[in-house]
């Protein structure tokens, strides 16, 4: 099924006749949560066409205060147990319905989340903070285009099988760097061609794969879209991605460094600005090689500026920032080159295809928050005319005297919770909120005895 010329997108007409033929009999209605992870549930495909297409459904507001084990957190003031973790609405967008192919007879779409008694968005729903940028955008005059260019690990192991080894000794789908390697990638197409032939299905059109540096990691390219239609794409990347693996008996991860002395995985995010179906970034100034226009110079001075504060939404976990070493393919310095893969900011393309590329996300971003924080900075650097330093040439990894990324998790939430910038273009309700979740993150980790540890200290101490 179709809508235009892309594949696997759905009208809720088309799903009727779909479920009417009992080609569907499933519908998952899901939206992020703050990890990135789909939450919801499986309708009845008749019920959800009767009933839940136009009235929508409601789910625990709790799981906007949990942790990664699924337990409510305490301290939030969005919900907690004074308040009785009540219901929020969600609302499916029907833009994202689409077949989800890699499940039997299922169809897929995903939710805004608004308050049950008021309608308004909810503020803290990753969902929603992209959708305030998306529409700051708007009411200047732009589309804001974007992809992610996500990295992954395949392994031989079932995830259960990883689970009950602690994710200890996992077996790599690869053996030695196949970074562009035909041979080692053929290897992992019993997945990886799967996964490409279930998203294009699934109305996500894939641009290519191919083999990257650690061993057994990959990396799969799908096509541009808008801002808010590339993080569901994302989304749904992942989800697709680890129920493929799931079903092969294989297992995936989006760690952003899963091994000590392996390359990390990033999520490279690529972003434009485009007016009346022209790219607002082509122009005939120029800013050291390149040939743009001060829209993407301004765009390009407020997105460098703004990374501190706005690191945690690129880098949210503790393992994050293992991935930030030299020399690693991860950029550890906040410049930008032209085509210079050690740059955090890499401009490529030319003309309409002008664009700037991020190589500071890890695989591990949420993709809504990643895309809010580039929009409010770009369009920052817009609004105050911020210029970007000057084009950097050579080896940034050996370059000290650039600024560097922060080092860990706990620098970036005080930069992020301190910060006037976030405050203003998130709102107070929204850094207080993500503080605490990250706090929460980084306490849970203090505390916690690492295999590191007992390796180092059991006997030596």
């Amino acid at each position: 099924m179709e809508i235009g010329n892309l594949r696997g997108m759905l009208t809720i007409d088309q799903l009727g006749k779909l479920v009417e033929y009992e080609e569907i009999e499933t519908v998952v209605v899901g939206f992020t949560d703050h990890y990135g992870r789909i939450m919801g549930k499986r309708f009845d495909a008749e019920f959800f066409v009767e009933d839940i297409e136009r009235h929508g459904t409601h789910g625990c507001n709790y799981l906007l205060t949990v942790d990664m084990e699924m337990e409510p957190v305490p301290g939030y003031e969005f919900a907690n147990w004074e308040l009785g973790y009540g219901d929020f609405h969600l609302v499916p967008d029907l833009d994202t319905l689409r077949v989800a192919s890699w499940l039997d007879k299922t169809a897929f779409v995903l939710c805004d989340i608004e308050d049950e008694g008021s309608h308004q968005l909810i503020s803290v729903a990753p969902r929603s903070i992209l959708r305030q940028q998306v529409e700051a955008a708007r009411q200047t005059g732009f589309t804001a285009m974007a992809a992610s260019e996500l990295e992954y690990y395949i392994y031989e192991d079932s995830y259960k099988a990883a689970a009950q080894k602690r994710y200890d000794g996992l077996q790599p789908a690869g053996w030695y760097i196949e970074d562009y390697h035909i041979l080692q990638g053929s290897r992992e197409e019993k997945f990886t061609s799967l996964a490409r032939r279930h998203l294009k299905k699934s109305g996500i059109p894939v641009e290519n794969s191919k083999g990257e540096w650690g061993l057994g990691q990959h990396e799969v390219n799908v096509r541009y879209a808008d801002a808010l239609t590339m993080a569901d794409r994302h989304t749904i990347f992942k989800q697709c991605f680890k129920e493929v693996a799931d079903q092969l008996g294989l297992s995936v991860t989006f760690m952003a460094k899963p091994h000590s002395g392996q390359a990390g995985s990033s999520c490279h995010l690529h972003f434009s600005l485009w007016r009346e179906a022209e790219n607002a970034f082509a122009g005939d100034k120029l800013l050291g090689p390149v040939q743009c226009s001060d829209l993407f110079r301004w765009f390009l001075g407020g997105w460098m500026a703004h990374v501190p504060e706005m690191m945690v939404f690129y880098a949210p976990t503790i393992n994050s920032y293992k991935r930030y070493e030299d020399g690693s393919w991860a950029p550890t310095r906040i410049a930008w080159c032209f085509d210079n893969r050690t740059a955090g900011f890499r401009v490529v393309g030319k003309g309409q295809s002008l664009r700037i590329e991020c190589r500071i996300p890890g695989a591990d971003c949420n993709p809504y928050l990643a895309y809010a924080a580039v929009l409010a900075s770009g369009l920052d650097g817009i609004a105050h005319q911020i210029e970007p330093p000057d084009i950097f040439e050579g080896d940034v990894y050996m370059a000290q005297h650039l600024p560097r990324v922060p080092y860990t998790l706990r620098e970036a939430i005080d930069l992020f919770a301190n910060s006037d910038f976030t405050r203003q273009v998130f709102g107070q309700e929204v850094v207080k909120h993500y503080t605490h979740y990250f706090q929460v993150e980084q306490k849970a980790y203090d505390s916690f005895v690492t295999d590191w540890e007992r390796q180092r200290y059991f006997e030596r101490i």
